[in-house]
């Protein structure tokens, strides 16, 4: 008995050291690995810049000397950046009975090459603001900081880290014009019909290269709101919802998960909707979404507080870097 109690107490002691073995190594493995970034450094400052140089010409409303102005300016940055621009231009039929000019303006990076990525925003403001609590502003149209803006200006800094470091893929940017101006919400009749995102409406059926394709899209809209949370959208899960969880993962892995929750939202009528259905390209939108407004979106949505107030750099920088590391990824 005295030697198979000693035994017991021998095989004891050895289980005892392998399991603090075993709870040592879950104890490493559980410690992550740190994430090594293969893009270049996103500059937030410089998106910022681009935001506030697209405010400082006014409202963009299509059909104004702003809209021209500022046109001229993207196209001629993209141009600067090393892109092959290529501008749409077409005059469409509004809701209104009026014919609207559009603009849509398109930089291509390594144009030659088959693989390709799309990254797209509307450039346009809304020519009203039907959310303002003010009734005497709500006929006059909004700054456009974050809603238009914001999505351009990252793009904008997305296009010239490209020029610096290109990527192993073709990389296509549009801004897409007629995004923003859908029917009021005070008017008294309602025109049947699908008023919003008439430019990639028109790019979707009439793609500045004849049966353009891509590996998939990214849209960025309403990108730059300090305490933005973009949720997985609708749509963008209904289409392409490995693309969601690709770039969702990556905002994780880079550290930038408090603006990219894990939390689904519902569906919203966004340029990528005719990217999907028309272009047959699966796309995802990066909108700000909030669950505590009776929008769905930010207290400045629509509203004149739609400036450069509301536009933060930890924002720009979260979604550029994690844009620009998406891209880079891909071969």
């Amino acid at each position: 008995m005295k030697t198979f109690r000693n035994f017991s107490f021998l095989c004891i002691l050895a289980f005892s050291a392998l399991l603090v073995s075993c709870n040592s190594c879950q104890s490493q493995k559980a410690i992550p690995e740190p994430y090594h970034q293969v893009s270049p450094d996103f500059n937030a400052d410089s998106a910022y810049s681009y935001v506030e140089k697209q405010v400082g010409f006014g409202p963009r409303v299509p059909m104004t000397a702003a809209h021209t102005a500022c046109g001229d300016y993207l196209a001629a940055k993209l141009s600067s950046f090393g892109a092959e621009v290529v501008e749409q231009k077409a005059s469409i039929t509004h809701y209104n009975g009026k014919d609207i000019a559009i603009r849509n303006i398109i930089g291509s990076f390594q144009p030659e090459k088959e693989s390709r990525i799309l990254l797209f925003a509307h450039w346009d403001t809304r020519p009203f603001a039907d959310r303002e609590k003010d009734p005497a502003k709500t006929n006059q149209p909004i700054p456009g900081a974050d809603d238009g803006a914001s999505g351009v200006g990252v793009l904008l800094e997305v296009a010239r880290q490209i020029q610096q470091k290109a990527p192993d893929c073709g990389i296509d940017i549009i801004f897409f014009d007629l995004e923003d101006w859908g029917q009021a919400e005070f008017d008294d009749h309602s025109v049947p019909g699908n008023w919003w995102c008439m430019g990639s409406q028109f790019w979707a059926k009439e793609p500045h290269t004849p049966g353009y394709k891509a590996k998939f899209g990214i849209l960025l809209d309403m990108v730059g709101a300090a305490d933005a949370t973009f949720m997985r959208e609708g749509e963008s899960l209904r289409y392409a919802a490995n693309i969601v969880e690709k770039v969702w993962g990556t905002a994780s892995k880079m550290g930038f998960g408090q603006f990219f929750p894990r939390k689904k939202s519902g569906s919203i009528t966004d340029d990528h909707i005719p990217v999907n259905q028309i272009r047959k390209i699966p796309s995802i939108d990066i909108i700000n979404l909030k669950n505590d407004s009776s929008s769905g979106f930010a207290a400045h949505w629509h509203t004149h507080g739609d400036n450069m107030q509301n536009i933060g750099k930890t924002t720009l920088k979260a979604v550029g870097q994690t844009i620009l590391e998406v891209i880079y990824l891909e071969k």
